[in-house]
Protein backbone atom coordinates (compact mmCIF):
# COMPACT_ATOMS: atom_id res chain seq x y z
CA UNK A 1 0.00 0.00 0.00
CA UNK A 2 1.53 3.30 -1.05
CA UNK A 3 1.76 6.39 1.15
CA UNK A 4 0.83 9.97 0.33
CA UNK A 5 3.68 11.70 2.21
CA UNK A 6 6.97 10.53 3.67
CA UNK A 7 9.52 12.30 5.86
CA UNK A 8 13.20 11.71 5.10
CA UNK A 9 16.12 12.98 7.15
CA UNK A 10 19.52 13.67 5.58
CA UNK A 11 22.22 12.63 8.05
CA UNK A 12 25.56 12.73 6.19
CA UNK A 13 27.16 14.47 3.24
CA UNK A 14 30.65 12.95 3.22
CA UNK A 15 32.88 10.42 4.97
CA UNK A 16 33.96 12.27 8.08
CA UNK A 17 30.64 14.03 8.66
CA UNK A 18 29.71 14.71 12.29
CA UNK A 19 27.93 11.86 14.06
CA UNK A 20 25.45 14.31 15.67
CA UNK A 21 22.88 14.05 12.88
CA UNK A 22 21.26 10.68 13.52
CA UNK A 23 20.55 11.25 17.26
CA UNK A 24 19.20 14.70 16.41
CA UNK A 25 16.88 13.36 13.71
CA UNK A 26 15.72 10.43 15.84
CA UNK A 27 15.05 12.78 18.73
CA UNK A 28 12.86 14.93 16.44
CA UNK A 29 10.80 11.83 15.64
CA UNK A 30 8.23 11.25 12.95
CA UNK A 31 10.66 10.14 10.24
CA UNK A 32 10.08 7.29 7.83
CA UNK A 33 13.64 7.18 6.49
CA UNK A 34 17.10 8.50 7.30
CA UNK A 35 19.61 8.61 4.44
CA UNK A 36 23.41 8.92 4.44
CA UNK A 37 25.73 9.92 1.60
CA UNK A 38 29.37 9.07 2.32
CA UNK A 39 31.05 8.73 -1.05
CA UNK A 40 33.12 10.86 -3.38
CA UNK A 41 35.48 9.68 -6.11
CA UNK A 42 38.53 10.11 -3.94
CA UNK A 43 36.80 8.32 -1.04
CA UNK A 44 36.56 5.16 -3.10
CA UNK A 45 40.27 5.15 -3.90
CA UNK A 46 41.09 5.48 -0.18
CA UNK A 47 38.70 2.65 0.65
CA UNK A 48 40.19 0.51 -2.13
CA UNK A 49 43.65 0.88 -0.59
CA UNK A 50 42.24 -0.11 2.80
CA UNK A 51 40.61 -3.23 1.34
CA UNK A 52 43.85 -4.18 -0.41
CA UNK A 53 45.59 -4.24 2.99
CA UNK A 54 42.69 -5.89 4.84
CA UNK A 55 39.87 -7.72 2.99
CA UNK A 56 37.49 -6.92 5.85
CA UNK A 57 37.86 -3.15 5.29
CA UNK A 58 36.98 -0.78 2.45
CA UNK A 59 33.82 0.79 3.89
CA UNK A 60 32.96 3.64 6.28
CA UNK A 61 33.67 1.80 9.51
CA UNK A 62 32.50 4.73 11.64
CA UNK A 63 29.04 4.41 10.09
CA UNK A 64 28.73 1.09 11.90
CA UNK A 65 30.63 1.82 15.12
CA UNK A 66 29.92 5.51 15.82
CA UNK A 67 26.65 6.19 14.01
CA UNK A 68 24.53 3.05 13.88
CA UNK A 69 25.61 0.97 16.89
CA UNK A 70 24.66 3.57 19.56
CA UNK A 71 21.27 4.21 17.91
CA UNK A 72 20.06 0.78 16.79
CA UNK A 73 17.61 0.38 19.66
CA UNK A 74 15.92 3.69 18.87
CA UNK A 75 15.90 2.96 15.13
CA UNK A 76 14.11 -0.31 15.83
CA UNK A 77 11.70 1.29 18.30
CA UNK A 78 10.65 4.03 15.87
CA UNK A 79 10.64 1.80 12.81
CA UNK A 80 12.81 4.25 10.88
CA UNK A 81 14.41 2.71 7.80
CA UNK A 82 18.04 3.51 6.99
CA UNK A 83 19.63 3.86 3.54
CA UNK A 84 23.37 4.48 3.17
CA UNK A 85 26.15 4.16 0.60
CA UNK A 86 28.62 3.66 3.46
CA UNK A 87 29.47 0.28 1.90
CA UNK A 88 32.09 1.93 -0.31
CA UNK A 89 34.06 -0.76 -2.15
CA UNK A 90 33.10 -3.48 0.33
CA UNK A 91 29.37 -3.22 1.11
CA UNK A 92 29.16 -6.91 2.07
CA UNK A 93 31.70 -6.36 4.87
CA UNK A 94 29.84 -3.25 6.03
CA UNK A 95 26.59 -5.23 6.19
CA UNK A 96 28.28 -8.12 8.03
CA UNK A 97 29.66 -5.76 10.68
CA UNK A 98 26.25 -4.13 11.06
CA UNK A 99 24.49 -7.49 11.37
CA UNK A 100 26.91 -8.40 14.16
CA UNK A 101 25.93 -5.21 16.03
CA UNK A 102 22.25 -5.94 15.53
CA UNK A 103 22.69 -9.49 16.80
CA UNK A 104 24.60 -8.32 19.89
CA UNK A 105 21.68 -6.07 20.79
CA UNK A 106 19.14 -8.83 20.26
CA UNK A 107 17.31 -6.94 17.53
CA UNK A 108 15.73 -8.33 14.37
CA UNK A 109 16.49 -5.59 11.85
CA UNK A 110 16.93 -6.84 8.29
CA UNK A 111 19.97 -5.61 6.33
CA UNK A 112 20.14 -5.70 2.52
CA UNK A 113 23.17 -5.03 0.33
CA UNK A 114 23.10 -3.62 -3.20
CA UNK A 115 26.06 -4.78 -5.31
CA UNK A 116 27.18 -4.43 -8.91
CA UNK A 117 28.84 -1.03 -8.98
CA UNK A 118 32.37 -2.38 -8.38
CA UNK A 119 33.87 -3.11 -11.82
CA UNK A 120 37.50 -3.72 -10.84
CA UNK A 121 37.20 -7.35 -11.96
CA UNK A 122 36.49 -6.07 -15.48
CA UNK A 123 39.52 -3.81 -15.73
CA UNK A 124 40.84 -5.55 -18.86
CA UNK A 125 37.50 -4.96 -20.62
CA UNK A 126 38.10 -1.21 -20.52
CA UNK A 127 41.58 -1.16 -22.06
CA UNK A 128 40.36 0.69 -25.15
CA UNK A 129 38.02 3.08 -23.35
CA UNK A 130 38.68 6.83 -23.65
CA UNK A 131 38.09 9.39 -20.93
CA UNK A 132 34.68 10.95 -21.59
CA UNK A 133 35.84 14.56 -21.24
CA UNK A 134 39.49 14.65 -22.30
CA UNK A 135 39.69 11.65 -24.64
CA UNK A 136 42.74 10.34 -22.74
CA UNK A 137 43.52 6.60 -22.98
CA UNK A 138 42.71 4.20 -20.15
CA UNK A 139 45.46 4.57 -17.52
CA UNK A 140 47.61 2.12 -15.61
CA UNK A 141 47.79 1.93 -11.83
CA UNK A 142 44.02 1.71 -11.37
CA UNK A 143 42.86 1.87 -7.72
CA UNK A 144 39.08 1.66 -8.16
CA UNK A 145 36.42 1.38 -10.89
CA UNK A 146 32.82 2.03 -9.89
CA UNK A 147 29.61 2.59 -11.83
CA UNK A 148 27.13 5.11 -10.47
CA UNK A 149 24.04 2.98 -9.82
CA UNK A 150 20.55 4.36 -9.44
CA UNK A 151 17.63 4.15 -7.04
CA UNK A 152 15.53 1.22 -8.23
CA UNK A 153 17.70 -1.48 -6.57
CA UNK A 154 17.33 0.41 -3.28
CA UNK A 155 13.56 0.52 -3.74
CA UNK A 156 13.55 -3.21 -4.49
CA UNK A 157 15.44 -3.93 -1.27
CA UNK A 158 12.89 -1.90 0.67
CA UNK A 159 10.04 -3.67 -1.12
CA UNK A 160 11.50 -6.98 0.06
CA UNK A 161 11.44 -5.88 3.66
CA UNK A 162 14.87 -4.39 4.33
CA UNK A 163 15.06 -2.17 7.39
CA UNK A 164 18.57 -1.04 6.43
CA UNK A 165 19.95 -0.83 2.89
CA UNK A 166 23.71 -0.65 2.33
CA UNK A 167 25.07 0.20 -1.12
CA UNK A 168 28.39 0.76 -2.78
CA UNK A 169 28.67 3.57 -5.31
CA UNK A 170 25.31 4.99 -6.27
CA UNK A 171 24.54 8.57 -7.24
CA UNK A 172 24.25 10.71 -4.12
CA UNK A 173 20.53 11.41 -4.53
CA UNK A 174 19.61 7.75 -5.13
CA UNK A 175 19.36 6.98 -1.42
CA UNK A 176 16.44 9.44 -1.20
CA UNK A 177 14.87 8.61 -4.56
CA UNK A 178 14.90 4.90 -3.66
CA UNK A 179 12.79 5.65 -0.59
CA UNK A 180 10.33 7.65 -2.71
CA UNK A 181 10.00 4.93 -5.37
CA UNK A 182 9.29 2.36 -2.67
CA UNK A 183 6.79 4.50 -0.75
CA UNK A 184 4.86 5.88 -3.70
CA UNK A 185 5.14 3.10 -6.27
CA UNK A 186 6.71 5.35 -8.89
CA UNK A 187 7.76 3.55 -12.08
CA UNK A 188 10.49 4.10 -14.63
CA UNK A 189 8.10 6.02 -16.87
CA UNK A 190 7.22 8.55 -14.15
CA UNK A 191 9.98 10.87 -15.28
CA UNK A 192 8.80 14.11 -13.68
CA UNK A 193 8.32 12.32 -10.37
CA UNK A 194 11.74 10.68 -10.58
CA UNK A 195 13.28 14.07 -11.24
CA UNK A 196 11.42 15.58 -8.29
CA UNK A 197 12.56 12.77 -5.98
CA UNK A 198 16.11 13.23 -7.23
CA UNK A 199 15.91 16.93 -6.41
CA UNK A 200 14.76 16.09 -2.89
CA UNK A 201 17.77 13.79 -2.66
CA UNK A 202 20.06 16.49 -4.00
CA UNK A 203 18.88 18.91 -1.30
CA UNK A 204 19.46 16.31 1.43
CA UNK A 205 22.71 14.81 0.14
CA UNK A 206 25.02 17.43 1.63
CA UNK A 207 23.46 17.48 5.07
CA UNK A 208 23.50 20.95 6.69
CA UNK A 209 24.45 22.72 3.47
CA UNK A 210 20.67 23.01 3.04
CA UNK A 211 20.15 24.45 6.52
CA UNK A 212 22.72 27.26 6.73
CA UNK A 213 26.06 25.54 6.26
CA UNK A 214 28.42 26.94 3.61
CA UNK A 215 25.92 29.80 3.25
CA UNK A 216 26.59 33.21 1.70
CA UNK A 217 24.75 35.00 4.52
CA UNK A 218 26.67 33.11 7.18
CA UNK A 219 26.26 35.96 9.66
CA UNK A 220 22.56 35.15 9.96
CA UNK A 221 23.30 31.64 11.26
CA UNK A 222 26.73 32.01 12.90
CA UNK A 223 25.46 32.13 16.48
CA UNK A 224 23.91 28.65 16.40
CA UNK A 225 26.07 26.61 14.02
CA UNK A 226 27.15 24.47 16.98
CA UNK A 227 23.69 22.93 17.01
CA UNK A 228 22.87 23.27 13.32
CA UNK A 229 19.84 21.28 12.24
CA UNK A 230 20.10 18.55 9.62
CA UNK A 231 17.64 18.70 6.72
CA UNK A 232 14.32 16.90 6.49
CA UNK A 233 12.33 16.51 3.25
CA UNK A 234 8.59 16.01 3.56
CA UNK A 235 7.93 14.47 0.15
CA UNK A 236 4.47 14.24 -1.35
CA UNK A 237 3.33 11.54 -3.74
CA UNK A 238 3.07 14.21 -6.49
CA UNK A 239 6.81 14.91 -6.18
CA UNK A 240 6.60 18.29 -4.47
CA UNK A 241 8.29 18.49 -1.11
CA UNK A 242 8.91 20.75 1.86
CA UNK A 243 12.42 21.18 3.18
CA UNK A 244 12.65 21.74 6.92
CA UNK A 245 14.76 20.78 9.97
CA UNK A 246 14.19 19.55 13.54
CA UNK A 247 12.62 22.19 15.80
CA UNK A 248 14.93 23.88 18.27
CA UNK A 249 18.06 23.32 16.18
CA UNK A 250 20.40 25.93 14.75
CA UNK A 251 20.78 27.19 11.23
CA UNK A 252 17.87 28.09 9.00
CA UNK A 253 15.82 26.73 6.12
CA UNK A 254 15.12 29.51 3.65
CA UNK A 255 14.72 30.01 -0.07
CA UNK A 256 18.36 31.11 -0.09
CA UNK A 257 19.78 28.08 1.77
CA UNK A 258 17.72 25.61 -0.25
CA UNK A 259 18.34 27.47 -3.51
CA UNK A 260 22.10 27.49 -3.02
CA UNK A 261 22.04 23.74 -2.47
CA UNK A 262 19.79 23.14 -5.50
CA UNK A 263 22.41 24.74 -7.74
CA UNK A 264 25.35 22.97 -6.12
CA UNK A 265 27.48 20.94 -8.55
CA UNK A 266 24.74 20.14 -11.07
CA UNK A 267 26.32 21.55 -14.24
CA UNK A 268 23.60 22.16 -16.82
CA UNK A 269 20.40 22.47 -14.74
CA UNK A 270 18.31 21.50 -17.78
CA UNK A 271 20.23 18.23 -18.21
CA UNK A 272 21.42 16.94 -14.86
CA UNK A 273 22.12 13.33 -15.83
CA UNK A 274 21.34 10.57 -13.34
CA UNK A 275 20.96 6.82 -13.94
CA UNK A 276 17.18 6.89 -13.51
CA UNK A 277 16.26 10.17 -15.21
CA UNK A 278 17.66 13.26 -16.89
CA UNK A 279 16.59 16.09 -14.57
CA UNK A 280 15.48 19.56 -15.61
CA UNK A 281 15.44 21.98 -12.69
CA UNK A 282 15.17 25.17 -14.75
CA UNK A 283 11.53 25.82 -13.84
CA UNK A 284 11.67 24.72 -10.21
CA UNK A 285 10.09 27.18 -7.80
CA UNK A 286 11.01 27.79 -4.16
CA UNK A 287 8.51 29.31 -1.73
CA UNK A 288 8.91 30.17 1.93
CA UNK A 289 5.69 28.84 3.48
CA UNK A 290 6.65 29.16 7.13
CA UNK A 291 9.57 29.44 9.52
CA UNK A 292 12.20 26.95 8.37
CA UNK A 293 9.83 25.54 5.77
CA UNK A 294 10.45 25.88 2.01
CA UNK A 295 8.14 24.37 -0.61
CA UNK A 296 9.96 22.98 -3.67
CA UNK A 297 8.13 22.03 -6.86
CA UNK A 298 8.35 22.09 -10.65
CA UNK A 299 11.08 19.57 -11.49
CA UNK A 300 10.79 17.91 -14.91
CA UNK A 301 12.39 14.75 -16.23
CA UNK A 302 13.41 13.14 -19.51
CA UNK A 303 14.18 9.51 -20.32
CA UNK A 304 17.03 7.82 -18.48
CA UNK A 305 20.33 7.32 -20.35
CA UNK A 306 21.32 3.89 -21.69
CA UNK A 307 24.72 4.02 -19.98
CA UNK A 308 26.06 4.24 -16.47
CA UNK A 309 28.73 6.80 -15.75
CA UNK A 310 31.80 5.03 -14.40
CA UNK A 311 34.57 6.63 -12.36
CA UNK A 312 37.98 5.04 -12.15
CA UNK A 313 40.75 6.38 -9.94
CA UNK A 314 44.43 5.79 -10.57
CA UNK A 315 47.82 6.66 -9.13
CA UNK A 316 49.90 9.27 -10.95
CA UNK A 317 53.05 9.82 -8.93
CA UNK A 318 53.39 11.80 -5.71
CA UNK A 319 52.94 15.32 -4.45
CA UNK A 320 54.58 17.12 -1.56
CA UNK A 321 54.32 20.57 -0.08
CA UNK A 322 53.84 22.69 2.97
CA UNK A 323 52.31 25.96 4.13
CA UNK A 324 54.41 28.68 5.76
CA UNK A 325 53.59 32.14 7.06
CA UNK A 326 55.31 35.50 6.61
CA UNK A 327 54.63 38.74 8.43
CA UNK A 328 55.83 42.30 8.13
CA UNK A 329 56.34 44.66 5.22
CA UNK A 330 56.49 43.12 1.73
CA UNK A 331 55.36 39.79 3.16
CA UNK A 332 54.36 38.41 -0.25
CA UNK A 333 57.75 39.31 -1.75
CA UNK A 334 59.51 37.56 1.13
CA UNK A 335 57.38 34.47 0.53
CA UNK A 336 58.23 34.35 -3.18
CA UNK A 337 61.98 34.60 -2.46
CA UNK A 338 61.71 31.80 0.10
CA UNK A 339 59.62 29.52 -2.13
CA UNK A 340 61.75 30.03 -5.24
CA UNK A 341 64.96 29.41 -3.28
CA UNK A 342 63.62 26.12 -1.90
CA UNK A 343 62.55 24.99 -5.37
CA UNK A 344 65.94 25.93 -6.81
CA UNK A 345 67.76 23.95 -4.13
CA UNK A 346 65.54 20.90 -4.68
CA UNK A 347 66.00 21.10 -8.45
CA UNK A 348 69.76 21.32 -8.03
CA UNK A 349 69.74 18.05 -6.10
CA UNK A 350 67.51 16.39 -8.72
CA UNK A 351 69.96 17.46 -11.41
CA UNK A 352 72.91 16.14 -9.42
CA UNK A 353 71.12 12.81 -9.08
CA UNK A 354 70.35 12.83 -12.84
CA UNK A 355 66.67 12.60 -11.95
CA UNK A 356 63.91 14.27 -14.00
CA UNK A 357 62.56 17.66 -12.99
CA UNK A 358 59.31 18.02 -11.06
CA UNK A 359 56.22 17.28 -13.15
CA UNK A 360 54.51 20.36 -11.75
CA UNK A 361 55.27 23.09 -9.23
CA UNK A 362 52.98 25.63 -7.61
CA UNK A 363 53.44 28.63 -5.34
CA UNK A 364 50.22 30.11 -3.95
CA UNK A 365 50.23 33.14 -1.68
CA UNK A 366 46.98 33.65 0.19
CA UNK A 367 46.38 37.37 0.61
CA UNK A 368 48.22 38.18 -2.62
CA UNK A 369 46.82 38.97 -6.05
CA UNK A 370 47.77 35.52 -7.37
CA UNK A 371 44.79 34.07 -5.49
CA UNK A 372 42.25 36.77 -6.34
CA UNK A 373 42.62 37.52 -10.04
CA UNK A 374 40.93 40.72 -11.14
CA UNK A 375 39.41 41.12 -7.69
CA UNK A 376 42.86 41.32 -6.06
CA UNK A 377 43.42 43.43 -2.99
CA UNK A 378 44.96 46.82 -3.62
CA UNK A 379 46.52 47.14 -0.16
CA UNK A 380 49.78 45.31 0.39
CA UNK A 381 49.29 42.39 2.75
CA UNK A 382 51.50 42.38 5.87
CA UNK A 383 50.69 38.80 6.84
CA UNK A 384 50.28 36.02 4.34
CA UNK A 385 50.29 32.24 4.00
CA UNK A 386 52.38 30.68 1.25
CA UNK A 387 51.86 27.14 -0.03
CA UNK A 388 54.73 25.54 -1.98
CA UNK A 389 53.97 22.22 -3.66
CA UNK A 390 55.43 19.90 -6.29
CA UNK A 391 54.52 16.74 -8.14
CA UNK A 392 56.96 14.02 -9.23
CA UNK A 393 56.72 10.36 -10.33
CA UNK A 394 59.12 9.36 -7.53
CA UNK A 395 58.12 9.77 -3.88
CA UNK A 396 61.71 10.44 -2.80
CA UNK A 397 62.14 13.19 -5.36
CA UNK A 398 58.90 14.86 -4.24
CA UNK A 399 60.15 14.69 -0.66
CA UNK A 400 63.27 16.67 -1.56
CA UNK A 401 61.17 19.83 -1.55
CA UNK A 402 60.17 19.34 2.09
CA UNK A 403 63.79 18.80 3.09
CA UNK A 404 64.94 21.95 1.33
CA UNK A 405 62.08 24.07 2.68
CA UNK A 406 63.05 23.06 6.19
CA UNK A 407 66.77 23.48 5.58
CA UNK A 408 66.26 27.01 4.27
CA UNK A 409 64.58 28.25 7.46
CA UNK A 410 67.67 30.09 8.81
CA UNK A 411 68.60 31.62 5.45
CA UNK A 412 65.21 33.06 4.55
CA UNK A 413 63.95 36.66 4.65
CA UNK A 414 62.67 37.60 8.13
CA UNK A 415 59.15 36.99 9.37
CA UNK A 416 58.88 33.25 8.61
CA UNK A 417 56.92 30.86 10.81
CA UNK A 418 55.59 27.31 10.53
CA UNK A 419 52.91 25.43 12.41
CA UNK A 420 53.30 21.80 13.34
CA UNK A 421 55.55 19.41 15.15
CA UNK A 422 57.21 17.77 12.18
CA UNK A 423 57.74 17.73 8.45
CA UNK A 424 54.91 16.87 6.08
CA UNK A 425 55.31 13.79 3.91
CA UNK A 426 54.74 13.12 0.21
CA UNK A 427 51.34 11.65 -0.64
CA UNK A 428 50.05 9.79 -3.71
CA UNK A 429 48.49 11.77 -6.55
CA UNK A 430 45.11 10.18 -7.35
CA UNK A 431 43.42 11.13 -10.59
CA UNK A 432 39.89 10.60 -11.84
CA UNK A 433 39.09 8.86 -15.13
CA UNK A 434 35.42 8.94 -16.18
CA UNK A 435 33.71 6.98 -18.93
CA UNK A 436 30.37 5.43 -19.89
CA UNK A 437 29.45 1.76 -20.00
CA UNK A 438 26.16 0.17 -21.16
CA UNK A 439 23.73 -0.59 -18.36
CA UNK A 440 23.12 -4.00 -19.92
CA UNK A 441 26.69 -4.98 -19.00
CA UNK A 442 26.35 -4.16 -15.30
CA UNK A 443 24.35 -6.81 -13.39
CA UNK A 444 22.96 -5.56 -10.08
CA UNK A 445 22.09 -7.87 -7.19
CA UNK A 446 20.51 -7.42 -3.78
CA UNK A 447 21.74 -9.64 -0.97
CA UNK A 448 19.87 -10.37 2.24
CA UNK A 449 21.27 -12.65 4.93
CA UNK A 450 19.25 -15.55 3.55
CA UNK A 451 18.37 -14.74 -0.06
CA UNK A 452 19.51 -12.97 -3.22
CA UNK A 453 17.58 -10.94 -5.80
CA UNK A 454 18.87 -10.08 -9.26
CA UNK A 455 17.57 -6.83 -10.71
CA UNK A 456 16.19 -6.82 -14.26
CA UNK A 457 18.65 -5.44 -16.79
CA UNK A 458 18.15 -1.70 -17.10
CA UNK A 459 17.69 0.06 -20.40
CA UNK A 460 17.54 3.66 -21.50
CA UNK A 461 17.94 5.80 -24.56
CA UNK A 462 20.27 8.26 -26.18
CA UNK A 463 20.13 11.63 -24.39
CA UNK A 464 17.81 14.23 -25.85
CA UNK A 465 19.05 17.72 -26.59
CA UNK A 466 18.54 19.76 -23.44
CA UNK A 467 16.21 22.76 -23.72
CA UNK A 468 17.98 26.10 -23.56
CA UNK A 469 16.94 29.52 -22.34
CA UNK A 470 18.31 32.79 -23.71
CA UNK A 471 17.83 35.70 -21.28
CA UNK A 472 16.39 38.95 -22.58
CA UNK A 473 18.06 42.30 -21.92
CA UNK A 474 16.75 44.01 -18.77
CA UNK A 475 14.45 47.00 -19.05
CA UNK A 476 15.75 50.28 -17.66
CA UNK A 477 19.07 52.04 -17.30
CA UNK A 478 21.88 50.95 -15.02
CA UNK A 479 23.25 54.00 -13.18
CA UNK A 480 25.10 52.53 -10.21
CA UNK A 481 27.50 49.68 -9.44
CA UNK A 482 26.80 47.22 -6.64
CA UNK A 483 28.76 44.11 -5.66
CA UNK A 484 27.11 40.87 -6.73
CA UNK A 485 26.82 39.96 -3.03
CA UNK A 486 24.21 42.73 -2.66
CA UNK A 487 22.13 41.14 -5.40
CA UNK A 488 22.57 37.42 -4.93
CA UNK A 489 23.75 34.50 -2.85
CA UNK A 490 26.09 31.94 -4.37
CA UNK A 491 27.71 28.56 -3.77
CA UNK A 492 30.47 26.75 -5.63
CA UNK A 493 31.91 23.26 -5.87
CA UNK A 494 33.67 20.88 -8.21
CA UNK A 495 33.10 18.20 -10.80
CA UNK A 496 36.50 16.68 -11.49
CA UNK A 497 38.57 19.48 -13.02
CA UNK A 498 35.49 21.71 -13.45
CA UNK A 499 34.18 24.38 -11.12
CA UNK A 500 30.44 24.94 -10.70
CA UNK A 501 29.18 28.30 -9.38
CA UNK A 502 25.46 28.74 -8.69
CA UNK A 503 24.04 32.25 -8.40
CA UNK A 504 20.59 32.82 -6.82
CA UNK A 505 19.19 36.39 -6.90
CA UNK A 506 17.95 37.86 -3.65
CA UNK A 507 14.96 39.23 -5.54
CA UNK A 508 13.57 38.05 -8.90
CA UNK A 509 13.94 41.60 -10.25
CA UNK A 510 17.71 41.36 -9.90
CA UNK A 511 18.01 38.35 -12.19
CA UNK A 512 18.13 40.13 -15.61
CA UNK A 513 20.85 42.50 -14.40
CA UNK A 514 22.95 39.66 -13.04
CA UNK A 515 22.49 37.64 -16.23
CA UNK A 516 23.63 40.49 -18.47
CA UNK A 517 26.62 41.34 -16.24
CA UNK A 518 27.96 37.80 -15.78
CA UNK A 519 28.77 36.93 -19.37
CA UNK A 520 30.99 34.01 -20.23
CA UNK A 521 33.67 36.48 -21.33
CA UNK A 522 33.57 38.50 -18.10
CA UNK A 523 33.66 35.35 -15.97
CA UNK A 524 36.65 34.07 -17.95
CA UNK A 525 38.46 37.33 -17.15
CA UNK A 526 37.62 36.94 -13.46
CA UNK A 527 39.27 33.52 -13.31
CA UNK A 528 41.97 34.00 -15.95
CA UNK A 529 44.66 33.31 -13.30
CA UNK A 530 43.37 29.71 -13.06
CA UNK A 531 41.19 29.03 -16.11
CA UNK A 532 42.51 26.76 -18.86
CA UNK A 533 39.22 25.82 -20.55
CA UNK A 534 35.91 27.31 -21.59
CA UNK A 535 33.11 28.88 -19.56
CA UNK A 536 29.45 27.88 -19.88
CA UNK A 537 26.45 29.68 -18.39
CA UNK A 538 22.96 28.26 -17.82
CA UNK A 539 19.79 29.98 -16.66
CA UNK A 540 16.89 28.92 -14.44
CA UNK A 541 13.88 31.18 -15.10
CA UNK A 542 11.88 29.46 -12.34
CA UNK A 543 14.09 31.01 -9.65
CA UNK A 544 15.99 33.64 -11.66
CA UNK A 545 19.17 31.71 -10.87
CA UNK A 546 22.11 30.96 -13.13
CA UNK A 547 24.70 28.21 -13.07
CA UNK A 548 28.27 28.69 -14.27
CA UNK A 549 30.61 25.90 -15.33
CA UNK A 550 34.34 26.56 -15.68
CA UNK A 551 36.28 23.82 -17.47
CA UNK A 552 39.89 22.85 -16.70
CA UNK A 553 40.24 25.28 -13.84
CA UNK A 554 41.23 23.21 -10.78
CA UNK A 555 44.68 21.98 -11.71
CA UNK A 556 43.37 18.44 -12.11
CA UNK A 557 40.95 18.63 -9.18
CA UNK A 558 40.80 16.62 -5.97
CA UNK A 559 43.98 14.84 -4.89
CA UNK A 560 45.50 15.38 -8.32
CA UNK A 561 45.71 19.13 -7.72
CA UNK A 562 48.41 21.15 -5.96
CA UNK A 563 45.99 24.05 -5.36
CA UNK A 564 44.88 25.43 -2.02
CA UNK A 565 41.32 25.02 -3.28
CA UNK A 566 41.18 21.94 -5.53
CA UNK A 567 37.39 21.64 -5.12
CA UNK A 568 36.35 25.21 -6.02
CA UNK A 569 34.78 25.85 -2.62
CA UNK A 570 35.97 29.48 -2.63
CA UNK A 571 35.09 30.38 -6.21
CA UNK A 572 31.64 31.75 -5.39
CA UNK A 573 33.19 34.02 -2.77
CA UNK A 574 35.56 35.44 -5.38
CA UNK A 575 32.74 36.02 -7.87
CA UNK A 576 30.52 37.72 -5.28
CA UNK A 577 32.96 40.65 -5.30
CA UNK A 578 32.09 41.39 -8.95
CA UNK A 579 30.55 44.85 -9.54
CA UNK A 580 27.18 44.67 -11.29
CA UNK A 581 25.57 47.68 -13.05
CA UNK A 582 21.97 48.17 -11.83
CA UNK A 583 19.42 50.99 -11.63
CA UNK A 584 19.54 52.95 -8.37
CA UNK A 585 15.76 52.80 -8.21
CA UNK A 586 15.88 49.00 -8.10
CA UNK A 587 18.25 49.00 -5.14
CA UNK A 588 16.28 51.69 -3.30
CA UNK A 589 13.20 49.46 -3.50
CA UNK A 590 14.91 46.68 -1.53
Amino acid sequence: MTQNTIRIGGAAGFWGESDMALPQLLNAGGLDFVVFDYLAEITLSIMARQRAKDPSKGYATDFVSAVMAPNLDEIARQGVRIISNAGGVNPEACAAALRDCIKEKGLSLSVAVVTGDDLMHRQSDFADVKEMFSGAPFPEGIASINAYLGAFPIACALDEGADIVITGRCVDSAVTLGACIHAFGWGRADLDLLSAGSLAGHILECGPQATGGNFTDWQSVSEDLVNIGYPIAEVDKDGSFICTKPPGTGGQVSVATVGEQMLYEIGNPAAYALPDVICDFTHVTLEQIGTDRVQVSGAKGRAAPAHYKVSATYADGFRAGTIAFFQGERAADKARVFANAALARARAKLKALKAPDFSETLIEITGDESCYGVNARTIEARDIAVKIAVRHPDMRAAGLLIKELTGLALATPPGLSFFGGGQSRPSPVIRLFSFLTPKSEVPVRIFFADRVFEMPVETGQAPEIAPSFAPAAPAGTADTLRPLSDLAVARSGDKGDKANIGILPRKPEFAPWIWVALTEESIARQFAHFLQGEVETFFLPGTGAMNILLHDVLGGGGMASLRNDPQAKTYAQLLLQTPVPVPKSLMEAM
